[in-house]
Formats: C-alpha cells, sequence, structure tokens
C-alpha cells in the first residue's frame, strides 16, 4: 500500500471496563489500566469495517489519570437463573489517542476486486468524523464511549514525564480464523509497556504467548445472502 491509510482519533467515555480473563470466572470483573489490543481493534471497527480489511491498531496515548471506580451489580449466576451480587471495577472518565491503519485480509481473495486503498481510506476518515457507523463500547455494552478525529501527539498527558510503566501480562487479542491461515481460534497474551503515555502495539502474531482455543468455523459472506451489494 503505497497511500496513507493510517486514521488517528480521540475516544473518551464516563467508564471502561478492559476486562481482566482471570476476573470473569468469579463474577466479580476487573478492568485491565489500559485498554486492549482487541478493545480498540472493536473500537475502530464500530467506526469502519469491511471483511476486505483487517484494522492494525498502531500505538496509544492516555491522555487521562488512570482511576477506578467500583460499582454493585446484580449478574445472573453461572450455574442457576438467580441474581447474584458482584462488584465491578470499572475505569472512570477515561480518554485515549488511537492510531490505527488496515490492510488488505489475505483470506478473503473473493473480495479481492474490492481492494481500492483509496475507497476505504476516505471513508475511514469520514465516519470518524462522524463519530462511528455504530455504537462505540469501551470494553463492553454498559460503557458507552465516543469518538472524534485528532492529531497523534496533540495535548498533554498526566504521563508525558513517565519514562516506562509497566503492566505485567495482558490479554492482547483474539486471532480469528477468517484473519489467519488455520481454523484455530486462539488467545494472545504480551507484557505491554508504556513510555512517557504511549503504548506502541505489537500484532497479535507476534506475541510470545499464544493458546489455541478450539477449532471454529469462519462466518461467510454470501452477497444477497447476508452482504448487499454496497457492501462489497
Amino acid at each position: 500500500m503505497l497511500y496513507d491509510n493510517k486514521i488517528c482519533f480521540r475516544v473518551w467515555g464516563n467508564e471502561a471496563l478492559f476486562t481482566d480473563p482471570l476476573t470473569k470466572v468469579g463474577g466479580e470483573k476487573f478492568s485491565y489500566p489500559v485498554p486492549t489490543y482487541q478493545a480498540l481493534k472493536g473500537i475502530t471497527e464500530s467506526i469502519y469495517w469491511k471483511p476486505t480489511l483487517i484494522w492494525v491498531i498502531d500505538r496509544c496515548r492516555v491522555m487521562k489519570i488512570i482511576q477506578t471506580q467500583s460499582k454493585g451489580i446484580r449478574p445472573i449466576r453461572y450455574y442457576s437463573n438467580q441474581n447474584d451480587l458482584s462488584l465491578y471495577t470499572y475505569l472512570h472518565d477515561v480518554e485515549y489517542q488511537v492510531e490505527a491503519h488496515f490492510i488488505w485480509n489475505a483470506k478473503r481473495a473473493d473480495l479481492a476486486q474490492d481492494r481500492n486503498e483509496h475507497k476505504h481510506y476516505d471513508i475511514a476518515k469520514r465516519m470518524v468524523a462522524r463519530g462511528g457507523r455504530r455504537d462505540i463500547f469501551l470494553g463492553t455494552r454498559e460503557c458507552q464511549g465516543y469518538v472524534e478525529p485528532c492529531t497523534f501527539g496533540d495535548g498533554t498527558s498526566p504521563y508525558d514525564e513517565a519514562e516506562e510503566v509497566a503492566f505485567g501480562v495482558m490479554f492482547h487479542s483474539f486471532i480469528y480464523p477468517s484473519e489467519s491461515q488455520d481454523e484455530n481460534l486462539k488467545s494472545c497474551f504480551w507484557m505491554p509497556v508504556m513510555k512517557k503515555g504511549v503504548i506502541e502495539f505489537i500484532s497479535p502474531q507476534s506475541c510470545t504467548m499464544i493458546r489455541e482455543l478450539g477449532k471454529m468455523s469462519e462466518k461467510q459472506f454470501i452477497p444477497g445472502v447476508n452482504m448487499t451489494m454496497e457492501d462489497k
């Protein structure tokens, strides 16, 4: 790709829940201190997505102090249909600058005629300016988010003077069969380091901790059935 296909946007909200998977089974969810690659990829896909392309998250800048708040939630128990009482720990008052670019999905050779870089880049920029095509969520559906265009690096971050902040082992992303060369769903983990407020992401395939979760069939997009001609 020779065309500049990078987009940069500011995303913010009153709260976020980038759930640590270790806390899901016990019922009391706890958020990671920073967004995961998969969460930011989901936000970017909510802005604009087509099966022709794959979004790659390049970097994220934390624009507000990392702070948490807990709420009492009444979820459904795993082993019954009754309500339970749990504490969910959310991030409070979050804002990030995100830079991303897209690549073609090599698995979708049937959509090769749609690989028009200029078209998709121009549409993506318009969708950022409009706040996205679909609703934006910060980790979970109850955490509403908002996006608008920005220039990465503008403004000040409370972590501009922090040389290095390590977060330990964190979930990075999933590798879906629709984006890989096999039929296995994989989960990826890594050890992110924030330098002066910025997290530089690696690709899912570059993660050193990858676990296969099992086989999964990819969704088929058939024109006229579950895909309109305008989506091609």
